[in-house]
């Protein structure tokens, strides 16, 4: 069994999606039906949907498909970091926000401040989300590692936290000061990172897994499988490549670990790190 950790739904016609290239041929709906065709043959058999919109209306909603369809395992959604979290937390309750959210997330690769994820209102907030048994997202680019940094050394006693796309890497380019910061980042025990997202940040029309293989091998490297966890990144993995495309470089990439390190990556970290049951 597989638990893809990092997939997403929308309707565009609902929430456009403001991050989205609106040319794209992913501007368009993806339902739990869509995510089930797509999945069909793989050994992917449990899910975790992930926000992409910081708009709380877009949580509830994911709560409410994830309650109806025994596929979505959890829900990583938005808070604002920059408010009480535990009254919002409070207010998604009723919604099964206790027994489906799992994390939270937020878009701070697109802040304009480098040092967002650092600065003391998100630190609080974050802190207070692992009081609550939740785990956080961070989606940066390699040059706020460094604030993603400061960010584990203020959670340490607090809150686990995963990194998203092992933070965007510019594959194909130079990867020492990513690597560098990767290393430190995986020195705290309670950072864990998804092997997703890699074939969007590849050559789109030329990728081959040993491309992508370049960052697996550093991620494993310091994470290791019990810290490391599959994540398809579908839809937007189909600007580069199918689902089946995206499970198949997971396999080719892994290939090196024994068989209890390949269930901890494809399903105990996730089942772990998001205390899923």
């Amino acid at each position: 069994m597989w638990i893809d950790a990092h997939h997403h739904l929308w309707d565009p016609s609902v929430r456009p999606q403001t991050w989205m290239d609106q040319s794209w041929p992913i501007n368009r709906p993806f339902d739990t039906g869509d995510l089930r065709a797509a999945i069909e043959g793989t050994p992917v058999q449990a899910s975790i949907v992930v926000q992409t919109e910081p708009i709380i209306d877009e949580t509830l909603e994911m709560l409410s498909v994830a309650a109806a369809d025994p596929l979505i395992a959890g829900v990583v959604g938005w808070l604002d970091l920059h408010n009480d979290v535990n009254r919002q937390l409070d207010e998604l309750a009723p919604s099964h926000g206790d027994e489906l959210l799992v994390g939270v997330r937020h878009q701070a690769e697109s802040e304009a401040d480098p040092n967002w994820l650092s600065t003391n209102p998100v630190v609080e907030s974050v802190r207070a989300l692992g009081r609550r048994g939740l785990t956080y997202d961070l989606l940066v680019k390699p040059h706020q590692l460094a604030s993603a940094i400061n960010l584990a050394q203020a959670t340490h006693d607090a809150t686990r936290l995963v990194l998203d796309h092992c933070a965007k890497p510019p594959i194909g380019s130079d990867l020492t000061n990513w690597t560098r910061s990767i290393r430190t980042l995986a020195g705290f025990e309670h950072v864990a990172c998804k092997l997703s997202g890699l074939v969007t940040e590849a050559d789109w029309a030329a990728w081959t897994p040993t491309d992508l293989t370049l960052v697996s091998d550093v991620v494993l490297e310091c994470f290791g499988p019990d810290r490391t966890m599959f994540g398809s990144d579908w839809p937007v993995c189909l600007l580069a490549a199918t689902y089946h495309e995206v499970t198949d470089s997971a396999d080719a990439m892994t290939t090196g670990l024994s068989d209890h390190e390949r269930s901890q990556l494809f399903e105990g970290t996730a089942r772990e790190w998001y205390s899923l049951t």
